[in-house]
């Protein structure tokens, strides 16, 4: 407990100095003292960091659904919003010394000195002993300085364009990234042959969708947009590689209802992620078995061709719920080829000891927003893509949905097509 308020503490403090800096040069550093924009921007400091706050323990706290969604546009906006200020303010920084010391007067060209510049004081004539005496050409004239906004001090005025080029390149970046996500994933398409397919199953295409993330933000359109999509493709399978959710039953099972709408031939499966098991993941097991789907536990099922399996999340351990290969894979014919649904790609290797052909896993999101693609890369032995472990594909979808702030910059959006290829084909 102790750790834990411990590491509280610290992020707390960091956000803290964090939003002194962006202060400091978005609003201190560009206003004048007393004005109505510097009273405006340190409420803005004050209040904007409250609202993500709010809006990032709302609904751990039990907080009223509409209270939820009310912070939850601005708090976590802020927060992207954050991110991209404090990166391109610090690109500034370097820049900022080069325009303080840009020079400020230029010579005045040759053809603007005088015409007397250079001749003889009294011609050239040797008149009182000064002939051939040549008199030094008088110093350079220079330019008056070069202009600047009336009665503004130099470094008022480039911290107003690098302040100002800051917010707008913050801006535009979150902005894009949010129109990327309300918009709606993409379709990629990969094919991945397996040695022990049989030709019979040669060609089988899953929809492969994770990370929905249902919640205060993306609701109801935001499923029905992806269910149309996904049936657009016309896939043989469908396979929801969980965090599906970011709350309850109770207030997101209208928003989960297009669910229903999936149709495959060869039907809709579900297994759990870790954000299933902070919002309820025995009520939001129980209503997707209602929504049509059908929940992997620890269990598989024989299909024509190959097994499809699903294991429970990582997190589920911590209710007595965790993944159980054994459950799942220990008696099955290795013969067959196998397919397995598993939210977390660090479950691979437990996948390769098993003998699974290709795992199809989500939870990365691909990083998200950039520059979180190097902290996701350390966390999970694959950020996206397919990549191969022993004898053992995995294919990691970057994710529908988004966490968080619904922004997405580097890492956008996707529904995957799988084809199974036969090797003998």
């Amino acid at each position: 407990m102790l750790l834990f308020l411990l590491v509280i503490a610290v992020v707390l403090a960091l956000l803290g100095v964090v939003h002194w800096y962006v202060w400091r040069r978005l609003v201190r550093d560009v206003t004048r003292p007393g004005s109505l924009a510097r009273r405006a921007g340190t409420v803005a400091a004050v209040v904007l960091p409250l609202l993500s706050l709010g809006a990032l323990t709302a609904g751990r706290a039990g907080a009223p659904f509409w209270l939820q969604q009310t912070l939850a546009w601005p708090g976590h906006l802020w927060l992207a919003l954050l991110l991209y200020l404090v990166l391109a303010l610090a690109l500034g920084e370097a820049i900022r010394p080069l325009l303080l010391r840009w020079p400020l007067r230029r010579a005045v060209p040759t053809s603007a000195v005088p015409l007397w510049a250079g001749v003889p004081q009294g011609g050239t004539g040797g008149h009182n002993g000064t002939a051939g005496c040549v008199v030094q050409d008088p110093p350079r004239a220079e330019a008056p300085a070069e202009p600047q906004p009336p009665g503004m001090p130099r470094r008022l005025f480039v911290s107003r364009i690098v302040a100002g080029t800051a917010a707008a390149a913050a801006t535009a970046t979150v902005g894009y990234g949010t129109y990327g996500v309300l918009r709606g994933p993409s379709v990629k398409r990969v094919t991945v042959p397996l040695a022990k397919l049989p030709r019979a199953a040669h060609g089988l295409r899953i929809a492969v969708v994770s990370d929905i993330h249902i919640g205060p933000i993306l609701g109801r359109a935001h499923t029905q947009r992806i269910v149309d999509t996904i049936n657009r493709t016309q896939p043989d399978l469908i396979a929801v590689v969980g965090d599906l959710v970011d709350g309850s039953v109770e207030n997101l099972g209208h928003a989960a209802e297009p669910l229903a709408q999936l149709t495959a031939p060869h039907g809709s499966f579900f297994v759990t992620g870790n954000h299933e098991y902070f919002s309820g993941a025995e009520e939001w097991v129980d209503e997707v078995r209602e929504l049509g789907l059908r929940p992997l536990r620890n269990e598989r099922v024989e299909l024509a061709g190959f097994d499809l399996a699903g294991v429970n999340d990582v997190a589920g351990a911590n209710y007595g719920d965790g993944p159980d290969f054994a459950r799942a894979l220990g008696d099955r014919d290795r013969a067959r080829a196998s397919v397995l649904l598993a939210h977390q790609p660090v479950l691979i290797h437990d996948a390769v000891r098993h003998g699974v052909d290709l795992q199809l896993s989500g939870h990365t999101h691909g990083g998200q927003m950039w520059p979180g693609q190097l902290l996701a890369g350390l966390a999970n032995p694959t950020l996206a893509g397919l990549e191969q472990y022993g004898d053992t594909q995995l294919y990691v979808s970057r994710g529908a949905g988004a966490w968080g702030p619904p922004v997405r910059v580097g890492a956008p959006s996707d529904i995957t097509i799988v084809e199974l290829a036969a090797r003998d084909s």
